[in-house]
């Protein structure tokens, strides 16, 4: 497996724990077993990975909010801005390593975009 492959699939599994978080504080009654995601959180999950495989840009991004391109539908740019909104501080909780990595992350993307402009 490549670089690049790796990657995706790592992005795919954050986004998704993500979503799976976002649905088991939002979508799912107390006590219940929560075996897999509701339909619309998997519909927003298949979304996401079907986006993620099809990325030209996944060699040069780290996440998909960092890319200059979007490539999310309106409807579901704002489903999954409403699931990090959500569970991204909860993250530190529930994944807190994949939280701080995210974190550092998007702090080097911002720092190598900022020195690439000459700013």
């Amino acid at each position: 497996m490549n670089k690049v492959e790796k990657k995706r699939q790592k992005e795919q599994y954050v986004v998704e724990e993500m979503i799976r978080l976002y649905c088991r504080k939002n979508h799912w009654e107390k006590g219940q077993q929560m075996e897999t995601l509701c339909p619309v959180c998997a519909e927003l999950a298949d979304y996401a990975k079907s986006r993620s495989l099809k990325c030209p840009f996944m060699e040069e991004k780290t996440f998909c909010s960092n890319c200059t391109v979007h490539c999310y539908k309106p409807q579901m740019r704002e489903r999954i801005r409403q699931v990090m909104r959500f569970s991204g501080p909860r993250m530190l909780l529930y994944h807190p390593v994949l939280a701080i990595w995210h974190l550092i992350s998007s702090k080097r993307e911002v720092k190598k975009r900022k020195k690439g402009n000459g700013l």
